[in-house]
Formats: structure tokens, C-alpha cells, sequence
């Protein structure tokens, strides 16, 4: 399985990025996503970003990977997916039916 990771521009040439995400550093392309600048955060897959993040964003992403890392360590996890806490699961709205 692949997983698009949070990754944080430290340079950009126009063209590709260097992106950086807990001290590991990655030459990205930006062709999907255009310009961008130093400090941006993009989601990127095999090595391609394909889409710009918000900080809170990519924060998210962030703690749900941590989540599941600790839940698989057998770790407390529970406080990484607190935007999860106390509501029900919702598709994401393009996922949503459509009725007519």
C-alpha cells in the first residue's frame, strides 16, 4: 500500500521541490500542483506532490499516521485521532451520493 505524506517545501525551482518531513528530504515534482513556495505543505506520493495542504491539514495526516504506527507498537493512540473523537465517520463530500 502506498500513503501520501505530508512534506514541507524548503526550495523550489519551478519545476520539482525539495520537501522535507521529519529530517528526510525528497526532490518532488510540482508539475500537479503548480508553483510553489518555501514553507508550503504538499501531499506527496511517490514523489510527485499532488496537492497543496493546510497546515491543520497536514497536522491531521500526520497524527493519523503516528496513530497507527502506535497502535500497531500496541502505544495509547486514541489522542492522535481526537478530530475523530465523539462523532460519527463521514465520507469526504465528492465520495458522497448524489440525490436526485
Amino acid at each position: 500500500m502506498c500513503v501520501g505524506l505530508p512534506m514541507t517545501v524548503i526550495s523550489s525551482d519551478g519545476f520539482t521541490a525539495l520537501c522535507e518531513r521529519r529530517a528526510e528530504r525528497r526532490r518532488v515534482s510540482t508539475a500537479l500542483v503548480g508553483e510553489v513556495a518555501v514553507g508550503d505543505q504538499l501531499l506527496v506520493f511517490i514523489d510527485n506532490a499532488v496537492r497543496r495542504l493546510d497546515p491543520d491539514e497536514a497536522r491531521q495526516i500526520d497524527d493519523a499516521l503516528d496513530g497507527l504506527a502506535a497502535a500497531m507498537e500496541g502505544q495509547p493512540f486514541e489522542h492522535l485521532f481526537a478530530d475523530l473523537i465523539d462523532r460519527e465517520p463521514e465520507l469526504p463530500a465528492h465520495l458522497r451520493s448524489v440525490k436526485h
